[in-house]
């Protein structure tokens, strides 16, 4: 039997594996580009619910689709007051769902808009509202992320926030608050 030098054997194992990897693959491929027998999905769907494990919280979410015409009708209605403003929708936790920079609008209004959004979703407020608690604790404004000045509405369902609307380039953080509440009154329409 020959020697094979070492490389040689790492080469040898690693194209087996490539072969025996692309064979999965192609199977895997094949099997999901075959359609489940009208059987089998009669009977998924004929299959009573299973109860959720215990542990589990459901929430609600803003679908994308929501989150869009909220940011949308934001920018709109900044438009239409002659302000170049930018607009974010972030989750109920705080991430990004949809952000619009309007044209002309200034460098620093996008990452304001998010973070004016995050501050109002964290505490279920206005951010307008949220500029006086910063007088009993002054370190609210240390909390990374947050922006406390007007110009964020949040998104409520079912007495809880599911997301908020920030806006942030007008010259004042009451016209930005304007602008997102009309995102916010968009979802009702």
């Amino acid at each position: 039997m020959k020697n094979f030098t070492a490389k040689t054997r790492v080469a040898t194992v690693v194209g087996g594996l490539a072969v025996i990897g692309a064979a999965t693959t192609g199977a895997l491929a094949a099997n999901a580009a075959t359609p489940a027998a009208p059987a089998a999905n009669a009977a998924a769907a004929a299959a009573p619910a299973q109860a959720a494990p215990k542990g589990l919280v459901q929430t609600t979410r803003l679908s994308i689709a929501a989150a869009q015409k909220a940011a949308q009708a934001a920018l709109d209605a900044a438009e239409k007051a002659g302000q170049k403003v930018s607009v974010a929708v972030v989750d109920r936790d705080g991430n990004t769902i949809v952000t619009l920079r309007g044209d002309g609008a200034g460098p620093q209004s996008y990452s304001s808009a998010e973070e004016k959004a995050f501050t109002a979703v964290a505490w279920n407020a206005k951010t307008s509202e949220l500029t006086g608690r910063l007088q009993q604790a002054p370190t609210l404004k240390d909390i990374k992320g947050t922006l406390f000045l007007a110009g964020a509405v949040p998104v409520d369902a079912n007495n809880a926030p599911i997301a908020a609307v920030g806006v942030a380039g007008a010259p004042s953080g009451a016209q930005d608050e304007t602008f997102a509440q009309a995102g916010v009154d968009a979802l009702g329409k």
